[in-house]
Order: structure tokens, then C-alpha cells, then sequence
């Protein structure tokens, strides 16, 4: 990568574009509690931060017993979408970081498309990213596997190499190693402000650590 014009930076959404991650664990709490599953934030936080629906259900299934149905589903997502409404803001810095790469841009998230674009909407940054949004619903295998970011790659013309993921999440930055991508990690999102996030995402040896995004810029330049 020899300039920072032949690049790609593939940004995860939540936690990363918008500080939603707080809110979506709350609610999940929240809910698994109404379905009879007793499990605290970090608990939440440590078994699904940063995967997709399905593979959240088959953890659920496969751990807890609990069949995640239409019925659980709606109600998650009846509850996330009103608090997200009211009270989801994005990432301190970021609508400036983005405006100022001067690079291709693209979103690849765990969450369904629904989801993505109203996050992105409720806090303004739509207009930065559509039509260029995927999704995990669009591939076989979710994160940690390398699939939505070779998607992600391949529909908008650039090499894996060429490509760097900005990710606050475990399973984000595996994925983005399976790919062959450099791992920007961020760690500046309300619930990875903590000791205990920092050094699970630093065992992973990303390329970057970070927590402001008004630094994006000389990392993605360097």
C-alpha cells in the first residue's frame, strides 16, 4: 500500500461509527432475563460483542437452551430500536476522521442491514456510507470468520491487502486477520473504556490500538 489513495478502510459499525454497543447490551440483558436467562453485562459483553444474530442464536441454543424464536427476536429488537431512537449518538470525532481519509470507505457489520441504516441515520452519518453498507446476512459465515470482509473487498474493487478494518471487537479483528487486512482496533467506544477490553483486543496483535478517532488519519497514512 503504497499511498493512502490505493486503499480501502472497512469500518464495523457499532462501536465504531455509533456508540450503540452499551445500549444493545443493556437491552440484550434485559431480555435473556424476560426468557429466563440470568447473565450479567460482561458476560453479555465477553460471549456476543461484535457477532451476527445467527451466531449469537446458536450460542444461546447450544449453551443456554434457549431457542431465540420470532416472539425473542421481535422484542430485542422492539426495545433496541426505541432506545436507539432516543438516545444512540456517534463516535466522538468520527464524521471528521471519515471526511478527511480521502480514501474509499465502506461499512461491514454483524447487524442486519435494517439495523446498520438506522444507526447510521439516527446519528447522521448515513450520507458517508450508502450505498456502500454489507452485511452478515449477505454471507454463510459471520465474524470471526473472514467472509463479510472479503464481501466487503471484493464488491468495492480492492485487494485484501489493500484493505484496512477499523474494528472494537475480538471476533472483528480474528476476522480481519483471517482476511488478510491490517486490524485497526478502536477502543474508545462507551463499553471498551476499561482495562480488561484494551488488553483482550491488544492479545490479538493488531496493527494499531487506539481510542481517538481524530488519530485515524496518521495511522491509516502511515
Amino acid at each position: 500500500m503504497a499511498d493512502g489513495a490505493s486503499r480501502l478502510v472497512i469500518f464495523d459499525c457499532d462501536g465504531v461509527l455509533v456508540d450503540s454497543e452499551p445500549i444493545s447490551l443493556e437491552v440484550l440483558v434485559d431480555v435473556l432475563s424476560s426468557a429466563g436467562v440470568s447473565m450479567t453485562t460482561e458476560e453479555a459483553t465477553e460471549r456476543f460483542l461484535g457477532r451476527s444474530l445467527k451466531s449469537m442464536s446458536a450460542i444461546l441454543h447450544d449453551e443456554y437452551g434457549l431457542a431465540t424464536d420470532d416472539a425473542f427476536l421481535d422484542d430485542m429488537r422492539t426495545r433496541l430500536y426505541q432506545r436507539f431512537r432516543l438516545e444512540l449518538q456517534p463516535i466522538a470525532g468520527i464524521r471528521r476522521a471519515v471526511e478527511e481519509l480521502g480514501v474509499a470507505c465502506c461499512v461491514a457489520s454483524s447487524s442486519q442491514p435494517e439495523r446498520i441504516r438506522l444507526s447510521l441515520t439516527v446519528t447522521g452519518l448515513i450520507d458517508l456510507f450508502e450505498p456502500n453498507i454489507f452485511s452478515a446476512t449477505m454471507v454463510k459465515h459471520g465474524k470471526p470468520a473472514p467472509d463479510l470482509f472479503l464481501l466487503a473487498s471484493r464488491e468495492m474493487g480492492y485487494a485484501p491487502e489493500d484493505c484496512i478494518v477499523v474494528e472494537d471487537s475480538p471476533a472483528g479483528i480474528e476476522a480481519a486477520h483471517a482476511a488478510g487486512m491490517r486490524a485497526f482496533a478502536f477502543a474508545g467506544g462507551g463499553h471498551a473504556r476499561n482495562d480488561r477490553h484494551r488488553q483482550t483486543l491488544a492479545e490479538l496483535s493488531p496493527d494499531v490500538l487506539f481510542d481517538d478517532m481524530g488519530e485515524l488519519l496518521q495511522f491509516v497514512r502511515q
